[in-house]
């Protein structure tokens, strides 16, 4: 089972972006991202493990990477 708790979605504008991909599979400690040449993906299967530590959402430009808390309906900023 995944995303129980938390989903997070990149924006379609940068999801494309091999170099955005690269810094956010690096910086996520829970492997949430994975990288490609075509862009990056969400790993579904690593959602609930988030850690809610914002180096997505600070490594990607503004608005571009949402982490939303499923269980109240808030959304990481």
């Amino acid at each position: 089972m995944s995303k129980v708790f938390i989903d997070v979605e990149v924006d379609a504008s940068v999801a494309s972006d091999a170099d955005l991909a690269k810094k956010l599979e690096e910086v996520c400690p829970v492997d949430i991202f994975k990288a490609s040449d075509a862009g990056v993906a969400v790993v579904e299967e690593s959602l609930d493990e988030c850690v809610l530590c914002k180096l997505c959402i600070e490594a990607a430009p503004a608005g571009m990477v949402h982490v939303k808390k499923l269980y109240d309906g808030t959304e990481l900023s």
